[in-house]
């Protein structure tokens, strides 16, 4: 039994060593991305995706929800969109008022409970009249978890870090992330796979090994919830909660975060170099991140694979296939942006992801769908990683840069929004997804004319 004296001694212990740039304090801050990165993979990316798409029979693609009939992709778009539209709001507002009371670690706390008990209701998701609004608020709360607990992640790392630090840890944190939701999917994967060897009814029909593969991967909704709980309690207790202020929150703090985006947008409009920059970044990215987004979808519904086995396996592997890739592809933008520069790799790149968009509409068979993933790997880690670099380096000399960065998720997040919506409005009206995918190749040109207007030097 431990007594009072001892407990002092030892939250004197952790208050003594773990300072700012601790090794431990370092490693629990990072250990957060082993924590959450398996929402990415598993849910947002992989499985789920192809789980929902298994609920629908071949030929009947609609369900009926809020009082209308969606297409199946459509609606489940739409949702996406609506969730970043919060997190693109409410961030600033939330991220504003946790550093003015001193406790973000609640706040984290907050989002990664509600993103894991999304999870964890995933588990129930059913397209009927009855259920489908209850399965759309899990799906909500996994997603809005997920972006909003990162919010507050991303803060702590100039608390927790020494600037010549910084980089080394936020890519250890990267690196463990990936690892992590790599194991559990690869044990996810199993379980879809052959589901007999973990307790399931398989059955000796297909319909009752389908529906072995469905409850497998109702369950592994189950694994990313609780490992993401789970885990992140080593980073919750070793991250500060912050300095506590005693500040009551009033009406200007509320607002204080909104107020804060309006001045950077002014000071950016006085650089034109920055500004164009953005304007091309708004752009580009808003198809980025849609193609990232709905690819899953895309690859269940528009390409044969001959048998539901053959789609499971097909999909999954390519999820794998474009993360091994996107290492490789990251890299070798980089060196490519050193030796020719910024705008003119970021230019090149928005060419391939064009090609990619022409390409996407007429591929039918799955090896098409595999060189399309090989595609989308390679440049998707470079164009996020350069994107970002890129706007940093065009920042204006300021001690200000978490403001700076906060205005750039901002119009990231918008950006996925409107990508969304009109992918989703193309999708809905035409029911194909090849037309929204078709359309996207706009977005890359006009991110590339964007580019081209971009000035080498600050003006």
């Amino acid at each position: 039994m431990i007594t009072l004296e001892a407990a002092h001694k030892r939250a004197a212990f952790f208050m003594e060593t773990l300072k700012k740039g601790s090794k431990k304090l370092l490693n629990a801050w990072a250990f957060y991305d082993w924590a959450n990165s398996v929402y990415t993979l598993t849910i947002a990316s992989s499985i789920f995706p192809i789980f929902y798409s298994s609920l629908f029979l071949s030929e009947i693609k609609n369900v009926h929800a809020f009082g209308m009939e969606f297409k199946s992709t459509a609606l489940i778009t739409f949702v996406t969109a609506f969730t970043f539209l919060v997190v693109a709001f409410t961030s600033p507002i939330l991220s504003g008022i946790a550093d003015y009371v001193g406790n973000k670690k609640n706040f984290l706390k907050f989002f990664c409970y509600l993103g894991s008990a999304g999870c964890i209701g995933l588990y129930w998701f059913d397209i009927s009249a009855e259920g489908i609004h209850l399965s759309l608020l899990f799906y909500f709360m996994g997603l809005i978890g997920y972006w909003g607990s990162l919010v507050f992640y991303n803060s702590y790392l100039p608390d927790i870090a020494f600037e010549e630090q910084q980089d080394a840890i936020s890519a250890k944190g990267f690196s463990m992330g990936y690892i992590g939701s790599v194991l559990l999917l690869v044990l996810n994967l199993l379980m879809v796979m052959y589901p007999e060897l973990f307790g399931f009814d398989v059955g000796s029909t297909e319909e009752s090994k389908d529906e072995a593969a469905k409850n497998a991967m109702r369950v592994s909704f189950i694994t990313v919830g609780v490992w993401w709980a789970l885990f992140s309690q080593y980073s919750f207790y070793y991250l500060p909660k912050g300095t506590s202020s005693g500040h009551k929150v009033t009406r200007a703090v509320i607002f204080n975060g909104l107020k804060e985006l309006r001045l950077v947008w002014k000071e950016l409009k006085l650089d034109l170099r920055l500004k164009r920059y953005l304007y091309a970044f708004f752009v580009f990215s808003m198809a980025v991140q849609t193609i990232m987004l709905i690819a899953v979808y895309f690859g269940e519904e528009e390409i044969a694979w001959g048998g539901d086995d053959a789609k499971r396996m097909g999909l999954i592997g390519s999820i794998l296939l474009i993360q091994l890739i996107a290492i490789l592809g990251a890299f070798l933008t980089s060196r490519a942006s050193s030796k020719y520069g910024n705008i003119k790799t970021l230019i090149a790149v928005n060419g391939i992801w064009m090609c990619l968009c022409f390409y996407a509409y007429f591929m039918k068979t799955p090896v098409q769908f595999y060189i399309a993933a090989s595609i989308v790997g390679f440049v998707m880690g470079g164009i996020q990683a350069l994107a970002r670099s890129t706007y940093s380096k065009f920042l204006p000399e300021t001690e200000d840069t978490t403001s700076f960065f906060s205005f750039y998720d901002v119009a990231e997040k918008i950006g996925i929004v409107i990508g969304m919506v009109i992918f989703a409005f193309i999708d809905q009206i035409t029911g194909s997804m090849r037309n929204g995918i078709l359309f996207l190749f706009v977005f890359f040109l006009a991110g590339i004319i964007l580019l081209f207007r971009v000035p080498k030097k600050r003006v």
